[in-house]
């Protein structure tokens, strides 16, 4: 941990507050016309998502904690969290259902994944991109439907919604964005 200025505080750094961390949502240094300049931070506390505004003297000193951001690989889930190797040193690491939240439908065995360490515990995930999946099951297609002008919705083979082209049915490989759940393309495979 090194101390640094308030002011120099970006999104997404982590700082540690009597012993809690926080991840910086938002910083914003506002200078009045009379007064001191003050930097505004709106954060979340990781371990247990509650979200606090903290105003500090742009030249106070806040203590900043420094993650680490590694390639992970996923390799299965139980009672105890998820459990995650690290490729290089083969450690490995498991995280919390708090922790996973969203992303846990699509974690796959043997994906990668970044994961952002603290201290040695798992504080963020970040998933690929897009992934493939198979849909489960969808409405039938109508005839005279246009594929431009509607989707219908479909659920995929991790259970999640999507919304897909009328033409897709069921046991197609679909290419699905992970941060909206929504339909990309048809998968190549």
């Amino acid at each position: 941990m090194t101390k640094v200025i308030a002011s120099s505080l970006r999104k997404g750094a982590v700082v540690d507050i009597d012993g809690k961390l926080y991840v910086v949502l938002n910083a914003e240094n506002i200078h009045p016309g009379k007064g001191t300049p003050v930097t505004q931070l709106n954060m979340r506390r990781i371990s247990d998502g509650v979200k606090i505004a903290e105003r500090y003297r742009t030249t106070e000193q806040v203590e900043r904690a420094f993650v680490d951001d590694r390639n992970h690989t996923f390799l299965y889930s139980d009672a105890e969290g998820f459990h995650f190797m690290n490729p290089e040193t083969f450690d490995q690491l498991v995280a919390t259902p708090e922790m996973i939240g969203d992303a846990a439908p699509y974690l796959q065995d043997g994906m990668t994944v970044v994961l952002s360490t603290h201290e040695g515990t798992a504080i963020a995930i970040q998933l690929p991109r897009t992934v493939v999946l198979e849909i489960a099951e969808t409405e039938p297609s109508v005839k005279g439907q246009t594929a431009s002008s509607s989707y219908k919705p479909a659920i995929l083979s991790n259970g999640v919604r999507t919304a897909v082209p009328p033409y897709i049915a069921p046991g197609t490989r679909v290419i699905i964005l992970t941060e909206d759940n929504s339909y990309v393309e048809r998968a190549k495979d």
